[in-house]
Formats: structure tokens, C-alpha cells, sequence
């Protein structure tokens, strides 16, 4: 697909070298806005411009036992309460599939996330699939729901995260998530994780180009499946702690990196993603609550789309839902506070327009 559109293929290295005229003709055809639908067909969460949205973070492998403050294996009855909590709290405009289900064959692990949250919520859903065929089931899925494949076209009830591999790897499984979902018309997400210092450059503006660089080509991936395919540039940047191994989704650089990322988006006129609100803490404490609430402030003041990652503890491996209520709160602050900021430059405007 891309060597018909005029990139250059190496075939013993399988490193292909995209033209910039290619990633402007992409971008050219990407919509710059869309909406999520809830359950009953109300466009619920909007992608564009300067909306803010929150939802749960995603694929956790452990839960928080509020008893034992032990993490424990997550299985289906984790998901479903988190899936309960996360419905009750308005300040959560997306449900996700939150946690990995250890309890049912891994095969079947990316669909049966996703059937439980439609069985147990109305909101709109943040989702992913970790294989090729798994996403085409999830698509189906949706189908059903939806009644027929053009009614999940044009109001999708879900947005799916794709990840590329950095540095600079569309994997098997990558691409082929951005071209089933371009070509069913679902939205997609494109999550890059470069790690500064790991699997990226060590300075912020080095880590935000490369980026940069897999986004552009995911983005041409997708459009070439199917121009006009709704998809957002988004991720998951981080720091990484080279004495410990360990990648601070709680530090203040990560929150840095992931707002950078965003503006060179809003440059592009894309919508956008990006994970904070999440903390390096291993339990519901100080820490938890001064890093989750800074970073969903700094995410909000941003204006960046969909601000997943709370609930989520331990470098983002842990789920709490006792952290999911605290974090709404710390939401609703942020949430508030940027109405009231856009409140005075609107009135400002307006004086200068009259």
C-alpha cells in the first residue's frame, strides 16, 4: 500500500521511507473533529479544538485490594466494579477497558473487555485490541450493538488505541489496527510511547520530533486504508528512570513532554490524546493524590481532547477504583477552573471584535 503510493521499500529491511508530500496529502484528508456517542445516540465526546475530556486508564494487569493494599491479579469482577464506579461519576466522559480480564483464554481477552463494558455502561469507550484479529472481532462487536456496520460509521460508540513501537516501528499488528479501523470507519488513536532516554532521544525536543515522525506515519497508514477515517493524534511520552528501570508517568518532564506533543497537533489542527492523571505511587496516598491532580490540571490547561490514565497507580500497571473517585474530584477542579479561564479571554475578545 504504501510503495503504490510512492514511498520507497526496502525489501531486505522492511524500512520504508515516506515522502513528506505523502504525510501532507494524509493530513489534508484527516477530519479535524468528531464526536463519540453514548449508548443512546447522544454525541457525547467531542475530538477537536479545545474540549477536554477524561477517561479511566487502560489495560492494568494488577488491582488494588483496598484491604490488603496488595495488588492483586485482575479478572472480570475487577473490571465490571470498575466499570460500575467509573458510570456513577460524571466527571468521567468515557468509559475504558480498564483492566486485562486473567481469568478467560487470552485469545479472547481484547473482546471480552470490551462486551463487559457494553453490557455494563452507557458512556462512550476508549479500547484497543493487541491483535489483528481481535480488532475485527471488537468491529463487529460495535456493529452489532450499533444495528448495521453504517450505523457505527456515523455515530462510533468507541475509539480504539493503536500503539507503534518506538523508535519508528509500525509493527504487523499496528498497521493492521489503522487499516481494519480506517476501513470500518472507527475512530483511531494513535498512542506513541517514546521513552526519553530509552527507546527515544533523552532530550524532551529530541523525544517530541520522533514522535512526531510515528505519528506522521501511522497517520498516512490510516488514510491511505481510507481517506476521511476519523483518527487522533495522541500517546503515552515519558521520561524514563535509567536507575530503576522505570518510566515516571507522575513526573512533572512526562507531563512537559506529553503537552508538547500535543501542541505540535494543535499546530496540525488534529485532534488529541495523551495519558496523565496517573501517578508512580503504589498506593492511594499523598503522592497519588499530588501528582494525578498537577498532571490532569496541566493536561485540562492544555486543551487536549481525551486525557486518559486515571484510577491508575504504579507506573500505570495498577488500577484502584477508591483512586477513580478521588481522582474525579481532582477532575472537576481542573475541569472547572478551565471554564473559567476561557471565560474572561472570550469577553475579551469580543470587546476587541466590537
Amino acid at each position: 500500500m504504501l510503495a503504490a503510493a510512492g514511498a520507497i521499500v526496502d525489501p531486505q529491511t522492511d524500512v520504508v521511507q515516506i515522502p513528506a508530500s505523502l504525510v501532507r496529502k494524509a493530513l489534508e484528508t484527516v477530519p479535524r473533529e468528531f464526536y463519540l456517542y453514548d449508548y443512546d445516540g447522544n454525541p457525547t465526546v467531542h475530538y477537536g479544538g479545545d474540549s477536554v475530556h477524561f477517561d479511566p486508564g487502560s489495560s492494568g494487569i494488577t488491582m488494588l485490594n483496598p484491604e490488603t493494599l496488595e495488588h492483586d491479579t485482575t479478572e472480570t469482577e475487577h473490571l465490571i466494579r470498575l466499570l460500575k464506579v467509573a458510570e456513577q461519576l460524571p466527571q468521567y466522559d468515557a468509559q475504558s477497558t480498564a483492566v486485562i480480564c486473567h481469568d478467560v483464554p487470552k485469545d479472547i481477552q481484547d473482546s471480552y473487555r470490551l462486551y463487559l463494558v457494553l453490557l455494563h455502561s452507557k458512556k462512550p469507550i476508549v479500547t484497543g485490541a493487541f491483535t489483528n484479529k481481535t480488532v475485527q472481532e471488537m468491529i463487529d462487536m460495535l456493529t452489532v450493538f450499533a444495528g448495521s456496520a453504517q450505523a457505527a460509521r456515523e455515530k462510533p460508540r468507541a475509539i480504539f488505541d493503536v500503539c507503534p513501537a518506538p523508535p519508528l516501528i509500525w509493527s504487523n499488528f499496528g498497521a493492521g489496527n489503522l487499516i481494519a479501523l480506517a476501513r470500518a470507519g472507527v475512530p483511531a488513536e494513535i498512542v506513541s510511547v517514546p521513552l526519553s532516554g530509552a527507546a527515544a532521544p533523552v532530550t524532551m525536543l529530541g523525544t517530541v520530533t520522533q514522535h512526531t515522525a510515528e505519528c506522521f506515519a501511522g497517520i498516512v497508514i490510516h488514510q491511505l486504508a481510507h481517506a476521511g477515517s476519523p483518527i487522533v493524534w495522541g500517546g503515552a511520552a515519558a521520561i524514563f528512570d535509567m536507575r530503576k528501570g522505570a518510566t515516571p508517568m507522575g513526573a512533572v518532564e512526562t507531563a512537559m513532554l506529553d503537552c508538547s506533543y500535543a501542541q505540535v497537533a494543535k499546530t496540525l489542527n488534529m485532534p488529541t490524546h495523551t495519558y496523565l492523571g496517573a501517578t508512580d505511587s503504589k498506593l492511594v496516598d499523598a503522592q497519588a493524590g499530588l501528582e494525578s491532580g498537577i498532571s490532569a490540571m496541566v493536561g485540562a490547561l492544555s486543551g487536549i481532547n481525551m486525557i486518559s490514565g486515571s484510577g491508575m497507580l504504579d507506573f500505570l500497571a495498577c488500577h484502584s477504583a477508591e483512586k477513580l473517585v478521588l481522582d474525579a474530584e481532582g477532575i472537576a477542579m481542573a475541569k472547572a477552573y478551565d471554564r473559567r479561564r476561557e471565560t474572561p479571554h472570550r469577553h475579551t475578545r469580543h470587546r476587541l471584535l466590537r
